[in-house]
């Protein structure tokens, strides 16, 4: 049977508090945290599969017209069993959940590295022996590789204004008009990119590092060919994603047609400088933030215009300006997002797309305007908070900003801040604080889960992935919840698409998507069973197995007899999003030291604050504050992806060149959580906490850095040499 929900509305049930199995909102241990430490948790390059050929691409040295001049040297190598050079391979990375279908064939390179051709052999040294021999000829182009070389496209849906902005900054008592940089960036998941494919001459099945899986079977189909019903994808295990692994990668496309070509089983695993130069990265940006404030410090204006990059034909474009809708109130408003066309790696979403940059710039310059105006950076933005949606004049759905702001700012000490730059020093080191506010939209996807129900326990089932973020846990808790079960008798299984299509990771929204399909089919079980009982289902209270109602006890086992009971969820948005606006909020707070010598910054401590619906599992939801929290670092002082002007080649394609936040650079981290239940996303009140710790983060210790020196860095990341620049006299 299937219990099926269109969010079209609120739900004021608040159910999830009436049940009393009492895991549910708990710190839980991860089910799948033991096979990983035990290495029992097989990857996509880890099944041990007879037969196995290895496949290593090859890729372009320039930009042009591509041709090989000594493949039938290579394939006579020892151990070559095929060259691919195949029209179906596709350029680069798709997007994932845009259902459109990838940007094929494999003649021409539009950017250096781009992957031209895949040599297989029956060992992975043999193959990269011969992928490293192959010589490859380039038609040589000119091709604009620099943002700023190049006229911008201004499509009209990511531009809008409301009132008159230029008039509202003229009249304002205090006015910010300033532009931000930040760099382009990269995912860099602990596993690389890696893809096994078989092919029985009928269905192709792939084992891939893959966040969406069923979003990844049509565009693994569209590209090879086949009907979806004969593409089975399976990724149970996956070691990160942050949007790199949204869609399906080269090596999957390459792996699934040598496979299909030679009739034995391929595998393709990028190496690190393939993760670096094959998959998507976030866009650099260029923002211009305009702000104008009345007397009081109330904003009476805003502007935020971003310009950001990406291949020809490529859809996306990095959000920027996504936040900046709703965060604060204004009368007079501009916002917009052109794009340059450029031959570089394909742009795409890396860790709260649009927001993880954006909010970042517009709390710095929130802080400039606080600075202006003498006003306490807490205060204003109390004072700027929206009643309703600033545009559309939607109510929000839920709005916990206030209550962040506050909070957070009472648990990290704010009141002892000094309010003027360079007031504390330790030897050579200033030291001061900063905060941001945090701001991330909220979305809602279509998806299905089954739970089958016996006298030994309870299976989830949904092709839903987990990607390091907790989806075995959370879907465990939330089975056990409705059934009655401890945990140890719920059995997850997930990242098949042979299960029901769930969500997929991806823009926070897995927990509460697919969480609420498997909510949905635990709530028609719970039905059948009062059913078989005779009572209503509000009635039956469900414990350690037992089930109580009407002043009676059964054990489940004994309703059940040997008669299993199955359950599918099925839950779709609706137009709930047309009704009102739902989002997450935050704020950060940082302290740092900076050195008045080196320009080094050091930072001491930071506390984040979060509303985000019902908290599912606190330990797992904190784990994805840490890391946003840590990106922000990264954000902020070392991330930096460069590309050479000339070709647009990466400089920095590897973990040696790409400075990533390590232990020696991250504090102790404190998360608190405010209390809050969001009727409007669904029965369990919940919504998406991963990618809300970044947003802000880096701002908080941008800010910080003034407060302390005096330096204010509006060119990410603020390296030593751009701290010194920026010191006073």
């Amino acid at each position: 049977m299937t219990l099926d929900l269109k969010i079209d509305g609120p739900d004021h049930d608040n159910r999830a508090d009436d049940l009393v199995q009492g895991v549910l909102g708990r710190e839980n241990d991860r089910p799948d945290g033991w096979l990983k430490v035990k290495g029992t948790a097989t990857y996509a390059a880890e099944e041990a599969i007879d037969g196995l050929l290895h496949g290593f691409l090859v890729r372009a040295p320039k930009i042009g017209g591509v041709s090989f001049g000594n493949l039938d040297d290579i394939r006579a190598m020892p151990g070559v069993r095929t060259v691919l050079r195949d029209k179906r391979m596709i350029r680069n990375a798709a997007q994932g959940m845009a259902n459109e279908a990838p940007v094929q064939g494999v003649d021409g390179a539009e950017y250096v590295g781009q992957p031209i051709a895949l040599v297989v052999a029956e060992s992975f040294e043999q193959a990269r022996h011969a992928a490293q021999s192959l010589q490859v000829d380039i038609e040589d182009e000119k091709a604009p590789v620099d943002p700023g070389s190049v006229e911008p496209e201004e499509p009209d849906d990511k531009k809008s204004s409301i009132g008159d902005l230029e008039q509202a900054m003229s009249q304002a008592a205090f006015a910010i008009d300033q532009i931000y940089t930040t760099p382009s960036m990269i995912s860099a998941a602990m596993e690389p990119h890696a893809a096994t494919a078989e092919w029985d001459g009928r269905t192709l099945t792939l084992r891939g590092s893959l966040q969406m899986l069923k979003f990844n079977r049509n565009e693994l189909a569209d590209s090879v060919g086949l009907d979806p019903e004969n593409v089975r994808v399976l990724a149970p295990y996956v070691g990160g994603g942050f949007g790199s692994k949204l869609g399906i990668s080269a090596d999957c496309v390459a792996a699934a047609l040598a496979a299909m070509e030679l009739e034995r089983p391929v595998r393709v695993v990028q190496h690190r400088r393939q993760v670096f130069e094959v998959n998507t990265r976030r866009s650099e940006t260029r923002q211009h933030i305009r702000l104008a404030a009345d007397a009081a410090g109330r904003l009476t204006g805003l502007g935020h215009e971003a310009l950001v990059s990406n291949l020809p034909a490529e859809a996306f474009a990095e959000p920027v300006v996504q936040g900046s809708h709703f965060a604060y109130a204004a009368t007079n408003r501009t916002l917009g997002v052109k794009i340059a066309r450029i031959n570089r790696p394909a742009a795409g979403s890396v860790r709260a797309p649009g927001e993880a940059v954006g909010v970042t710039a517009f709390e710095v310059a929130m802080d400039e305007l606080a600075d202006a105006t003498g006003t306490d950076p807490v205060e204003l933005r109390l004072r700027n908070i929206p009643d309703k949606d600033p545009e559309s004049g939607k109510p929000f759905s839920s709005h916990r900003l206030e209550q962040t702001l506050r909070e957070g700012a009472a648990a990290f000490g704010w009141s002892r801040r000094h309010d003027a730059p360079r007031q504390q020093r330790e030897g050579e080191w200033w030291i001061g604080t900063g905060m941001a506010a945090a701001f991330r939209v909220n979305m809602v996807i279509e998806a299905e889960a089954d739970i089958r129900l016996t006298k030994d326990g309870a299976t989830v089932e949904s092709d839903m992935t987990d990607i390091g973020t907790g989806s075995y846990a959370i879907f465990s808790q939330i089975a056990s919840e409705l059934l009655g079960l401890p945990m140890d008798k719920v059995q997850v299984r997930l990242g098949d698409t042979a299960f029901p299509p769930g969500s997929g990771s991806g823009g926070s929204f897995g927990a509460a998507s697919t969480g609420t399909a498997v909510w949905l089919a635990g709530m028609e079980i719970r039905q059948q069973l009062a059913d078989r009982l005779g009572c209503a289902e509000r009635d039956l209270s469900l414990q350690d197995g037992i089930a109580t109602f009407s002043n009676q006890r059964v054990a489940v086992a004994e309703i059940l007899s040997n008669e299993p009971l199955c359950g599918h969820g099925h839950v779709q948005p609706g137009d709930a999003a047309e009704k009102v606006r739902q989002a997450t909020f935050g704020a950060h707070f940082a302290e740092v030291a900076v050195s008045d010598v080196t320009g080094e910054v050091r930072v001491r401590r930071m506390l984040g604050c979060f509303a985000a619906g019902r908290i599912l599992n606190p330990r797992t939801a904190r784990s994805q504050c840490h890391g946003g929290m840590i990106w922000g670092i990264g954000m902020a002082l070392t991330e930096e992806l460069t590309h050479d002007r000339r070709d647009g080649h990466m400089v920095n394609r590897d973990l040696a060149g790409y400075h990533l936040p390590v232990n020696a650079d991250v504090p102790p981290l404190e998360v608190h959580f405010v209390e809050e239940r969001d009727d409007w996303a669904g029965p369990m009140q919940a919504k998406g906490i991963g990618e809300l710790g970044i947003c802000g983060a880096g701002a908080s210790i941008l800010n910080a850095i003034h407060n302390a020196s005096g330096a204010r860095i509006r060119d990410l990341p603020a390296t030593p040499d751009r701290v010194l620049a920026a010191l006073p006299e």
